[in-house]
């Protein structure tokens, strides 16, 4: 497999702290990664450095061979419209638009026809058990319907990479290993890798290998027996 996403000696501070000292991290294509650590390990600030979503204080970040961590705020938004796709643990769905209009927002974002957008919005709703909920909203669906329209969403514009930020942290168990199923399954399917931040060694399993972050260092990286 080819790498898709590289991160290279990324630092990070935020005053004193220190929330990624030299980290390196590579993601293959269709390959799923959990990034581990307790609270405060620097995995989220991994996450939104690889992700475009912050830029590394030194380092560089690399997609499909394209320095990104370099580009300007009106390219990296559109990158992350476009190339990333983002499940976080509360889902954020807009509450006033359906589901089907929240799934399709990315691709309308990006300048396709409300009519086109949700067209292929709706195309998700079947593969991820939510058939007949296109026109619920947010606060008549469950907590993992909800996650799920969050993948829809993140899956709408055939990204090159999921990140999911925590994504069952806000459900039970079960509804959260049914989510990470769908999540896993259908990241694959499609072609995408994913990469997920957890403190959930059970969510972390799903996963294809798991690497530790400790106090902005990363400690080990393995394979999924």
């Amino acid at each position: 497999m080819n790498d898709v996403l590289a991160g290279r000696e990324l630092t990070k501070r935020f005053g004193q702290t220190v929330a990624l000292a030299g980290v390196d991290m590579t993601v293959r294509s269709g390959e799923a990664v959990a990034i581990m650590g307790p609270s405060g390990s620097g995995k989220s600030t991994l996450l939104h450095c690889l992700a475009g979503i912050m830029r590394p204080d030194s380092g560089e970040v690399r997609l499909e061979g394209t320095r990104i961590d370099d580009m300007g705020e009106r390219k990296r938004s559109a990158l992350r419209r476009t190339r990333f796709g983002f499940v976080f643990q509360f889902g954020q769905l807009l509450p006033e638009l359906p589901a089907d209009e929240n799934v399709a927002l990315p691709l309308m974002l990006g300048g396709v026809t409300r009519t086109d957008a949700v067209r292929r919005a709706r195309e998700w709703f079947g593969p991820l058990g939510l058939g007949g909920m296109e026109t619920r909203r947010p606060g008549e669906l469950s907590g993992g319907q909800a996650q799920r329209v969050a993948i829809a969403r993140a899956l709408v514009t055939r990204p090159a990479v999921v990140f999911a930020d925590e994504p069952t942290g806000a459900l039970d168990q079960t509804t959260g290993h049914d989510t990470m199923r769908l999540l896993v399954d259908a990241t694959k399917h499609n072609g995408a890798s994913l990469i997920v931040v957890t403190h959930d060694p059970g969510v972390a399993g799903w996963c294809d290998r798991t690497v530790e972050v400790r106090d902005g260092v990363l400690l080990a990286a393995g394979a999924r027996s």
